[in-house]
């Protein structure tokens, strides 16, 4: 009896050492979350609504009512509606001619045409001014044949992109990817069973198209609206490089701005104009989400893939394929790199003005720009290594230990993540700016600031697959280890952690690419002696250094296009629809 005794007693504290491992793995997630999301949000609020610790709804009210808040709030909706239009057209077309057709060369369309959603968007904005300029040397060239050809070609004196067109246009183009990968997936799962019958009944194509496929893919292209909404309207790098010299003034411009000329004692009415940009967002979200759902169209069958042969119109329509790729990627992306070759911007691109200079001070005369790239560096590999660890430990507890602590966890990292970037910029000044309790220390000013924005920001991204992994993963495994005596750390390290590895490792991919030549984040947190990447290319070309900073520019895209083709290397390692561009 005492050997049974002894057994008991030692199950017993197996069972109780796992659940307080447990518990305090929990509780640490929460202390992180907490701090780096829920506590600088909340402050943020605070700060909009009670800037003297007592709430000042009049004060509020006037500044929201002011002329210049009033014009920025409806140049804000009204871009962020239009480029969100603009997306739905292209991302919807571009999805159907992907997954419903014969188109050939499918996967290295859909390379390109993912590419510029991968590309820093003050680097695309960059490359369109430089490829629609009057000086450029692109329009010079084209201008120069078309006067051999005894025509004439108008340049006009003023750069068309500066304007709130300019901005709805290439808002909309960078964002249509977004709308592509939530319709492609859509489309996948539509069931084939109803459109074979409407095919069987003498529907034509178009009609199967207008009254089935469409009808059944309304949430999916609502959906990817609504990330378009939220991408265009939290947008800095082209709302800046377009608007600012265009004079219209956005929300995101505004906060900018203002806090750049006062510094911090800006910081109570930039608190209330990001707490007006995350209203306008969620409003968004919200109309979206109504929109799409306000009809069930759940259908049962089996999903399989559905191709329509293109037939005589095959190759036109591959022909128009690949001329939107030439003018929306190769037209803008050639312009970058024939302005980074030239010694001066407008100068016609020849063996004699031909010139490796600016890549020569990008990559060794510029400490500034050397010190930018290693910052930016070091904190994306921080953040994805410590993400990737946290997102592991919490897919555990939302898979298998879901509890009201958790569910507030999860719903705090969406947030954070949907929120526009340079919101979530402020909400950490805001929270940081005095030194933090117990070690009285401040982080303002210091590179782990835009750590701690990184980390709250971009959670989510990592989160989601690994959940998706988890969901793949047998609990029977993890019951087995715990019933068999391993603790809770072992049984993560020994058996969770590799199967669910691979999930993790995609999601760490994507928070790489994003982070490394992001600049929501980090545009309002960096300072002379904290440069990263992203801002640096705003920054060269405020600084009248265009070529230069169509060198950097070059670079960021080709350190881009570097890992892009590194990940698809190891693409059957990881699961299927991870890698955005891969069809």
């Amino acid at each position: 009896m005492s050997v049974i005794g002894e057994m008991t007693r030692a199950g017993a504290f197996r069972k109780l050492s796992a659940w307080r491992s447990e518990r305090a793995a929990l509780w640490f997630l929460a202390l992180m979350i907490g701090t780096l999301s829920v506590a600088p949000l909340t402050r943020l609020v605070w700060a909009a609504i009670a800037p003297e610790g007592v709430p000042d709804v009049a004060r509020l009210l006037h500044l929201i009512g002011t002329q210049k808040v009033l014009q920025a709030t409806f140049n804000t909706v009204g871009i962020a509606l239009s480029a969100t239009l603009l997306a739905m057209l292209t991302g919807t077309l571009a999805a159907l001619l992907v997954a419903l057709t014969n188109l050939r060369g499918k996967q290295l369309w859909v390379f390109t045409f993912i590419l510029p959603l991968m590309i820093p968007p003050q680097v695309i904005a960059l490359a369109w001014i430089q490829a629609l300029s009057p000086s450029s040397p692109l329009l010079t060239g084209i201008a120069g044949m078309f006067n051999g050809l005894g025509l004439t070609l108008h340049l006009g004196n003023q750069q068309p992109l500066y304007s709130a067109t300019g901005i709805i246009i290439l808002l909309g183009l960078h964002n249509a990817p977004l709308v592509f990968l939530t319709v492609r997936a859509g489309l996948r799962r539509l069931p084939a069973d109803l459109v074979e019958a409407a095919r069987i009944t003498g529907a034509s194509p178009l009609r199967v198209l207008f009254t089935v496929i469409l009808p059944l893919a309304r949430p999916a292209i609502f959906a990817g609206a609504a990330l378009s909404f939220v991408a265009a309207a939290g947008n800095f790098g082209i709302q800046a490089m377009l608007g600012i010299p265009g004079r219209v003034p956005t929300l995101i411009t505004l906060v900018y701005q203002r806090l750049n000329s006062y510094g911090p004692s800006a910081l109570p009415d930039m608190a209330v104009l990001s707490l007006l940009i995350a209203l306008i967002t969620f409003a968004g979200l919200a109309l979206s989400r109504y929109l799409g759902g306000r009809r069930d169209v759940r259908v049962s069958g089996a999903a399989r893939n559905i191709r329509q042969s293109l037939g005589g119109w095959r190759l036109p329509v591959e022909g128009m394929a690949w001329l939107w790729i030439l003018i929306t990627l190769l037209l803008p992306l050639s312009a970058l790199v024939t302005t980074s070759l030239t010694r001066g911007f407008g100068q016609a691109l020849n063996w004699q003005t031909l010139t490796f200079e600016n890549y020569l001070n990008a990559l060794w005369q510029y400490p500034a720009i050397h010190q930018a790239f290693f910052t930016s560096l070091g904190l994306t590999l921080l953040a994805v290594i410590i993400l990737t660890v946290a997102s592991l430990f919490l897919a555990y507890f939302l898979s298998w230990q879901r509890n009201r602590l958790v569910s507030v966890l999860q719903m705090s990292t969406e947030l954070a993540y949907a929120l526009p970037g340079i919101v979530t910029g402020i909400a950490a000044i805001l929270f940081f700016l005095k030194p933090l309790p117990l070690i009285n220390v401040s982080i303002y000013g210091t590179v782990w600031i835009i750590l701690a924005a990184y980390l709250s920001n971009f959670l989510a991204l990592v989160l989601r697959p690994t959940l998706a992994g988890f969901a793949q993963i047998e609990r029977s495994l993890d019951e087995a280890a715990q019933i068999s005596g391993a603790s809770f750390m072992r049984r993560m390290r020994d058996i969770l952690m590799p199967l669910a590895a691979p999930s993790a490792m995609a999601g760490a991919i994507l928070v790489f690419l994003t982070a490394l030549n992001e600049i929501q984040v980090s545009i309002l947190l960096v300072t002379s002696s904290t440069q990263t990447l992203g801002p640096m290319v705003i920054f060269l070309d405020e600084g009248g250094s265009s070529t230069l900073a169509a060198a950097v520019g070059c670079l960021m895209i080709l350190i881009i296009l570097l890992f892009m083709l590194l990940a698809s290397l190891f693409a059957k390692r990881l699961p299927e629809g991870v890698l955005p561009w891969r069809a």
